[in-house]
């Protein structure tokens, strides 16, 4: 008998049907209790995985939801075969992405601002930038998307399911990612690449090469004006460099994920102007849990008849 070890709040509608030979053991997130248990299915935030992972025993696969799993690695114990959840987010990712910028685009952050008050004002200045140029003579609703340049950083299955939905919005696509190859650029190419792009969106896993990737110098090869969609891990992000460009009015962004995290009371990103901001809930959808649940049966099929598991991860490739 195989014993699965999962959240005991998850709903039964998200569960599929598992093997026979396996046998469910819910989990709590405060407990204390030891659980012996061979598969584990990780709560998504590292506050509620890490010290439940530290209450089991025997554990020999963990398999992550999660495309990136780079913050479980320190903890999870040598010999444990660790699994990521590559795949499950694509849908529910890129529909986050295209939403982050239609609404920046639309303006509807701003717009719902105003609800709130009552202030019936369709009309919005548009954003002054550090050259000193004047607003335009006439009012400006919103902008438009279509003949836009969009700069997708992280070119993996994410990233081509958020070229897929942008296509129909009429933008031109450039691509990079760590291994070039025909229409997709290396990440060397970025600073040439930057100041084409009107949107530049984030979509790469946190390594020691990303981390801090996005630094002052690469925010000043920007177009004025652009927009940044970090749909990625808030430290590919130096935070300083994104606070001094979006205080200079030099761009606008999106932000599903932040360095800290979370992003404590406070911090000056919350005031920041052009910045609307979401709590890390991008890939976070019903149809998400139902996919990485039914995708964790089919792991525990392979599990059970020896057949290799999907998804496996290298930790030098984090």
């Amino acid at each position: 008998m195989l014993r699965v070890g999962i959240s005991e709040n998850i709903p039964p509608a998200w569960l599929p049907e598992f093997p026979e030979q396996v046998q469910l053991i819910p989990l709590g997130y405060t407990s204390s209790e030891i659980h012996e248990i061979d598969f584990w299915i990780p709560p998504l935030y590292q506050k509620f995985a890490e010290p439940q992972h530290a209450r089991l025993r025997g554990v020999k696969v963990v398999q992550s939801m999660l495309a990136g799993v780079d913050w479980m690695l320190p903890w999870v114990r040598p010999g444990v075969t660790l699994c990521d959840g590559q795949g499950l987010h694509d849908v529910s990712t890129a529909e986050w992405v295209v939403g982050g910028i239609l609404s920046a685009y639309k303006r509807f952050p701003e717009f719902r601002d105003r609800q709130r008050e009552e202030f019936w004002d369709g009309q919005l200045v548009g954003g002054k930038f550090p050259d000193n140029q004047e607003p335009p003579p006439y009012r400006v609703l919103g902008e438009e998307l279509s003949g836009k340049t969009v700069l997708i950083i992280g070119y993996g299955r994410i990233g081509i399911a958020i070229e897929t939905r942008l296509k129909a919005l009429e933008v031109d696509i450039l691509r990079v990612a760590r291994s070039a190859r025909p229409g997709v650029s290396p990440v060397s190419d970025l600073p040439a690449l930057l100041p084409q792009a009107d949107i530049v969106v984030l979509i790469i896993p946190l390594t020691t090469e990303t981390r801090g990737m996005m630094n002052a110098s690469l925010f000043a090869r920007m177009k004025p004006g652009a927009l940044l969609v970090n749909a990625a891990r808030g430290p590919v992000v130096d935070t300083d460099a994104l606070l001094q460009a979006l205080c200079a009015h030099r761009i606008h962004a999106v932000l599903d994920v932040t360095d800290p995290e979370p992003l404590p009371k406070g911090h000056p990103l919350w005031a920041a102007p052009n910045c609307f901001l979401t709590p890390h809930v991008a890939g976070s959808t019903p149809g998400f849990f139902i996919r990485g649940y039914r995708f964790a049966a089919e792991q525990m099929r392979r599990y059970l008849a020896g057949e290799p598991l999907r998804n496996i991860v290298n930790a030098q490739g984090y």
